[in-house]
């Protein structure tokens, strides 16, 4: 009703003009509202999206190493905490009925120190890893599960990230001096184990930190991906506003 009354009121107003003419004026000017504001929003490219996406992931493994490299910032997160080896875990239980159980425990405490150490230097490899990480289908990610981000960077990078962050572990383990807590404990199990004709223990302590480092660090940036996915304030830059800002509009 209200477009008909605008036709007339033009027609009525500019007799000389064709009403057919006003009538498609009209409907532009009724469809600048509503709907019609939003198409003038500049849209987002693809290459916009992986640039937002990959600055999502250095940002998040900024504040992840952050967290992890803090005093039990491994040791007291339960969904990052690294446990006693499983693969020396017959080791671990003869030291407890020895009455070792403050050594074992040294030695896990010791395991979760060794990975927060490493974290002090976790980010640079991480970043490296996002900048040189090909991706073809942003939308498909930014679009994907909360996390999207980050599985893709685990797929895509896990391999090269443990090549780089292993010798970084190793100084790690270093400095926290786990293999002064570690060595005692599987001498003497080892020993017994010759003479009882078991297995000997002596798991690669390097790769495993290694390994539970890196998968507690995704964890902490999949955290992160979520905040900025969610959280307007977590999006701290424009570049993550225009991207990220795209999904809660």
């Amino acid at each position: 009703m209200k477009r008909i009354t605008l036709i007339f009121s033009l027609c009525a107003l500019l007799p000389l003009a064709s009403c057919d003419v006003l009538e498609d004026v009209a409907g532009g000017v009724v469809n600048t509202g509503g709907s019609g504001s939003g198409d003038t929003k500049p849209k987002l490219t693809n290459d916009e999206v992986i640039a937002g996406l990959k600055e999502a992931l250095k940002i998040g493994i900024q504040n992840g190493s952050n967290l992890a490299c803090k005093l039990d910032g491994f040791n007291k997160n339960p969904a990052i905490f690294i446990p006693f080896p499983p693969d020396a875990q017959a080791l671990k239980d003869k030291a407890i009925e020895w009455g070792m159980q403050e050594k074992v425990d040294e030695i896990t405490t010791t395991l979760n120190r060794a990975a927060e150490e490493a974290s002090k230097k976790a980010a640079p490899i991480f970043v490296d890893a996002i900048t040189n990480m090909s991706v073809s289908d942003g939308f498909a990610i930014l679009n994907g599960a909360e996390d999207a981000a980050t599985s893709y960077l685990k797929n895509a990078t896990t391999s090269a990230l443990t090549t780089a962050f292993k010798p970084v572990v190793h100084e790690a383990i270093t400095t926290v001096k786990l293999t002064q807590y570690w060595n005692p404990v599987a001498d003497k199990y080892n020993k017994f184990a010759k003479i009882a004709g078991k297995a000997e223990v002596n798991p690669d302590l390097d790769q495993y930190v290694t390994d539970l480092g890196i998968k507690g660090l995704f964890h902490l940036v999949k955290q992160e991906e979520a905040k900025i996915r969610k959280d307007p304030l977590a999006q701290v830059t424009d570049l993550l506003k225009k991207v990220f800002g795209s999904l809660l509009n």
